[in-house]
C-alpha cells in the first residue's frame, strides 16, 4: 500500500464517520448559535444584522462564508450547518499524511499520521460542529505545509485565509516571518538582503492583509454592516471596527462553568461540554447523551509525552547545529498555538481551542513512532510496540465515540465515561 492508497482510504472512512447522523444533535449545540445565525445572515445580507439594525460580531468573515456555502448547498439545517466542518476535518487528514510524507518519507508514518488523526476525539467533534476552529486549523496547517515548500506566495494566501476565520492565525504568521526572516540573515549575501526581507514583508504581511482584507468583501458591499458608517472612508470605518474588536477579547474575562485554564489542556484536564440531555429511549431507566469536545484520552497523553521528548530532542539539535525539521515543526506549533494563550491569563478560554495543536501533538507521536522503529531494539518488538500503542489509542475512540458523536446511552455508560470528576 503506497503513502498515497492509506490516508485516502482512512479520510474516506472519516468523512464517512462525519456524516453519519450529522444532523444530530437537533439544534444549536454550544457557540453554533452565533456562528449559524452569521452564516444565515451573509446569505440574506451579506452582513450580520439584528432585525433591521448591523450586529457586532467579535470574528472576521471567512469561517461564516464556508458554513453558509453548506447552508446553500443542503439547507438551513443542522446537516448543512455542520457539512463544512466535515469537508475540513477530512481534508486535515489528508493534509496532515502529506506533511508526514515529506518530513518522513515513510509509507508507514505517513498511514500512522492519518489514522492518529483519524481517531482523535476533539477534531471529530469539532468536524461535526458549526464552529470556526477547525477552518482556522486546516488554513493555518496549510500555510506551514506551503512555508516548509518554499511556496511562499502561496503560503501568505493560506494565511491570510485562516486570519480570515480566526485572529490567533497571527501568531503563526509572526513566527513564520521571525523563522525566514533569520534564515535570511544568517545564509544570505549581504547585498541580497533587502531584497530579501522586501519579499517576506510582501508574502507574510501584504498578501495576508489583502486576502483578509477581501474575506470582508460583503460588509465593504453592505452599508448595514457594523461601524460601515463611521467614516466616509471605509478602510477607516474596517479599522473603527477592527478596534472594537480588539477591545472585546482583551476584555473577554466572564466567568464560564466550561473555561479552562490552557496548562490543562494538553492532557484534556476540563474538556468542554457542547451539549448534554437526559432523554429516554435507552432501555434504562436514566439515559445521557452527550457531546463532549475531549480528545482521545490516550492519544493526548502519550502526545504530550511525545511532546516533551520532542522538544528535549530539538534543543539537543540546537545545541549540536544540526536541522531536526520534524522537531522545528513540532515546536512552532507549540511556541505559535499554545503559549500565547498563556499572556492572557484573565481571558476566557476552553479546551476545544486546543484543536489548533493537534496536528502537532500528531507528528510528535509519529516522531517517536519512527525513533522506535529505527531503534536497535528487535524489529519485530518495536513494531509490536508502535503497533500496540495505536491499537489501545483506536480502543479508546471507540470507547469514547458516543460522547464524540452525541450517541443515546445509558447514565452508568456515561458515568463510566466520566473518568474524573473535572470532565463533568
Amino acid at each position: 500500500m503506497t503513502a498515497a492508497i492509506a490516508p485516502i482510504i482512512i479520510a474516506i472512512a472519516s468523512f464517512v464517520l462525519r456524516l453519519f447522523n450529522l444532523g444530530s444533535p437537533k439544534g444549536f449545540i454550544f457557540d453554533e448559535l452565533y456562528y449559524v445565525d452569521g452564516a444565515q445572515d451573509f446569505l440574506n445580507f451579506g452582513v450580520e444584522v439584528t432585525g433591521a439594525n448591523p450586529e457586532f460580531i467579535a470574528h472576521p468573515p471567512l469561517g461564516k462564508w464556508l458554513i453558509a456555502a453548506g447552508i446553500a448547498i443542503f439547507g438551513d439545517n443542522e446537516f448543512g450547518w455542520r457539512f463544512a466542518t466535515a469537508v475540513f476535518g477530512t481534508l486535515l487528514i489528508l493534509l496532515i499524511a502529506r506533511l508526514v510524507h515529506v518530513l518522513f518519507y515513510s509509507p508507514v508514518l505517513t498511514a500512522l499520521a492519518a489514522g492518529l488523526m483519524a481517531v482523535d476525539g476533539l477534531l471529530l467533534v469539532h468536524s461535526r460542529t458549526a464552529l470556526l476552529d477547525l477552518f482556522l486549523t486546516f488554513f493555518t496547517l496549510l500555510g506551514i505545509y506551503l512555508w516548509s515548500r518554499n511556496r511562499h506566495w502561496w503560503a501568505g494566501f493560506a494565511f491570510g485565509l485562516a486570519l480570515g476565520c480566526k485572529w490567533s492565525a497571527i501568531y503563526f504568521i509572526a513566527i513564520i516571518v521571525l523563522i525566514t526572516l533569520y534564515r535570511i540573515l544568517v545564509t544570505h549575501d549581504i547585498r541580497e538582503t533587502p531584497r530579501k526581507i522586501a519579499l517576506v514583508v510582501t508574502r507574510y504581511g501584504l498578501i495576508p492583509l489583502t486576502v483578509y482584507t477581501l474575506t470582508w468583501l460583503g460588509w465593504f458591499f453592505s452599508d448595514r454592516g457594523w461601524d460601515r458608517q463611521s467614516s466616509s472612508n471605509p478602510i477607516i470605518a474596517l479599522v473603527n471596527y477592527h478596534k472594537e474588536i480588539l477591545s472585546f477579547h482583551v476584555g473577554l474575562t466572564e466567568k464560564h462553568p466550561y473555561q479552562s485554564h490552557p496548562l490543562g489542556w494538553l492532557v484534556m484536564l476540563r474538556p468542554t461540554s457542547f451539549f448534554y440531555d437526559a432523554p429516554s429511549g435507552c432501555g434504562n431507566a436514566e439515559c445521557a447523551r452527550e457531546v463532549l469536545a475531549i480528545g482521545t484520552p490516550f492519544l493526548w497523553w502519550i502526545g504530550t509525552i511525545a511532546i516533551f521528548f520532542v522538544v528535549y530532542r530539538w534543543i539537543k539539535s540546537l545545541r549540536n547545529r544540526t536541522t531536526d525539521n520534524a522537531a522545528n515543526f513540532v515546536v512552532i506549533g507549540l511556541v505559535a498555538g499554545y503559549l500565547p494563550w498563556f499572556a492572557l491569563p484573565d481571558r476566557t478560554m476552553f479546551t476545544f481551542y486546543a484543536i489548533i495543536i493537534q496536528p502537532f501533538l500528531v507528528v510528535a507521536i509519529v516522531y517517536c513512532a519512527k525513533l522506535m522503529l529505527e531503534s536497535r531494539l528487535n524489529p519485530l518488538l518495536s513494531q509490536s510496540i508502535v503497533i500496540g500503542v495505536f491499537i489501545l489509542i483506536f480502543i479508546c475512540f471507540l470507547y469514547f465515540l458516543p460522547l464524540f458523536t452525541g450517541q443515546l446511552i445509558t447514565y452508568e455508560q456515561w458515568q463510566n465515561r466520566m473518568w474524573f470528576s473535572s470532565w463533568i
